[in-house]
């Protein structure tokens, strides 16, 4: 059948960005190598998106991009002793690029890359330092007032909230945190919410809403096995049997972009991930800029791609940047062609909704922020496609058919497998106890105060943290499980301590200090928000 273009755009299309990092601080250690896990995102995601963002506002480009932050990577973001740290790493960077210059001297090749490295590295200094003043948050919020940038929340600590459901109270607290905190902070309205890990179970939803959140984003399958069946597939939001709108992710759009196999991030001339000099040089060498005899990632890397086997080729910056502009241009046309048949089988302007972990775009795929930029700038050109926000989509269409979406995640497989199987299965009777327990402490000292008020709140601190679906995610995959398993049992430990001396009055004031100090997330947490009482 032949297709025709039709009057206007054909269709649209939402890009989104799921920005989150685990909440890791170790004031008791000078060299704590998880915490480099978010002085990399900074240099390498989250300051060139920052800076991406701002140039584009700049240039007055028309584009849309919907960006969720989540309340541990935002206070992380806030953190004074963190952010002391990571100008610390930048010199680091700096000074070890500057080594790798005089090094590479006799090799142009990888002299080269070196220089382009100090130079990235000092521009990021410079925009983190000087021009967002330490103070990443704040200029999200700037980014924010723009209608081309759009910023929505998440659960409080990203549990996944299938696996807390046996205890509502613990997934109302997470979700009523998560809302609270983006609101204050952002202002926006309404407000949208990035389920963590796309979890979603039925009913759900009317936690949701209870909450003030009124769109979220679920994946495909979670929509497509709704009852009864949409109407549009995929391709228009759903209203939830609560009246909050369930937007479904592109499964087409999303696998070309972060597959490393079947997408753009395995193509041989970018920049290869894993073959970095922290690994390839003497430990000497490179110990005076990080400390420590852990080998670990410096982020200078000079090999490309190259292909699954073989020596790896160094890697030519100019090419890399080449074939990400060609490959923007390859999506955009794809999109285009997608949202042309999609116009010619439902009648009607399809959204096309491309969902993607942040991290993947600079720190994982290096060439990532470009990328975007030049699907951006291209994009806003198009006759076929229109970017568009969901709050936007909503406006301009206020009748989304409802339906009861399916149990979903966009984990291995579609459910919650990633989460709870052999090796992590354990955690939950410890989470779905501590739980309860939180509940009936927070219905029962309604009306303390003093000590006891302070036990309590952190107590529901270390639970939140305890809740993070990194920590079953790292203990299924391999990636840092040791880590994972001492931060859970860190966490859920301290919980049962704090539990047990609040509700018996016997509360050790020095070590809950040192665990305020420690712990410090959310320093104006209530625990009564696992209460089912209302407060005030």
């Amino acid at each position: 059948m032949e297709i025709l273009s039709p009057a206007g755009p054909a269709g649209y299309l939402s890009i989104v960005l799921h920005a989150h990092l685990p909440y890791v601080r170790h004031p008791e250690h000078e060299h704590h190598i998880e915490e480099r896990w978010l002085y990399e995102a900074m240099t390498e995601t989250y300051i060139p998106l920052l800076e991406m963002f701002g140039n584009l506002l700049n240039d007055n480009i028309d584009f849309r991009v919907t960006l969720s932050l989540t309340p541990t990577l935002l206070e992380m973001f806030g953190d004074d002793l963190l952010m002391e740290r990571y100008e610390r790493y930048l010199d680091s960077l700096i000074a070890l690029a500057e080594e790798e210059m005089f090094r590479t001297r006799g090799d142009s090749r990888f002299w080269l890359l070196a220089q382009m490295y100090h130079k990235r590295f000092l521009k990021v200094r410079h925009l983190f330092h000087d021009t967002y003043r330490k103070d990443l948050t704040s200029e999200f919020i700037s980014l924010s007032r723009s209608d081309k940038v759009v910023i929505i929340g998440s659960a409080a600590t990203h549990a996944y909230l299938p696996l807390l459901s046996n205890e509502p109270s613990a997934v109302r607290a997470q979700l009523t945190l998560g809302a609270q905190y983006s609101q204050r902070l952002f202002n926006k309205s309404p407000l949208g919410f990035w389920l963590p890990e796309c979890g979603y179970y039925e009913g759900l939803d009317a936690l949701l809403k209870e909450a003030g959140i009124d769109y979220f984003f679920m994946e495909s399958h979670g929509v497509l096995q709704g009852s009864p069946s949409p109407a549009y597939s995929i391709y228009a939001p759903v209203r939830t049997p609560s009246g909050a709108a369930a937007f479904a992710r592109d499964a087409e759009a999303s696998k070309q972009v972060w597959s490393s196999v079947e997408g753009y991030p395995g193509d041989f001339d970018y920049r290869d991930f894993y073959r970095d000099i922290g690994f390839d040089l003497d430990l000497n060498y490179l110990r005076p800029h990080f400390g420590g005899n852990e080998r670990t990632f410096t982020g200078l890397k000079y090999y490309r791609v190259t292909g699954p086997t073989g020596g790896k080729q160094p890697y030519v910056r100019r090419k890399a940047v080449e074939k990400a502009q060609t490959h923007a241009r390859h999506f955009l046309e794809g999109r285009e062609l997608q949202a042309l048949k999609l116009h010619n089988k439902f009648q009607t302007r399809p959204l096309i909704t491309a969902a993607y972990d942040a991290e993947l775009f600079g720190h994982w795929w290096f060439e990532g922020p470009e990328w975007l930029d030049f699907l951006f700038r291209s994009g806003a050109c198009s006759k076929t496609l229109r970017f568009i926000s969901p709050p936007e989509y909503l406006s301009e269409h206020n009748n989304p058919e409802t339906i009861r979406p399916a149990a979903s995640s966009w984990g291995n497989r579609g459910y919650s497998g990633t989460w709870i199987d052999t090796s992590n299965e354990w955690m939950y009777r410890h989470l779905n106890r501590a739980a309860a327990l939180m509940t009936k402490a927070a219905a029962e000292n309604f009306h303390c105060n003093g000590l006891r008020e302070k036990a309590l709140n952190q107590a529901a601190r270390e639970l939140l943290l305890a809740q993070a679906s990194d920590w079953a995610f790292m203990i299924k995959t391999g990636n840092a499980s040791e880590f994972a398993r001492e931060r859970f049992l860190g966490h859920i430990d301290n919980f049962f301590r704090l539990h047990a001396e609040a509700t018996t009055g016997g509360i050790d004031s020095l070590k809950l200090s040192t665990l305020e100090q420690k712990d410090n997330i959310f320093r104006a947490i209530d625990f009564r928000i696992f209460s089912e009482r209302k407060q005030g």
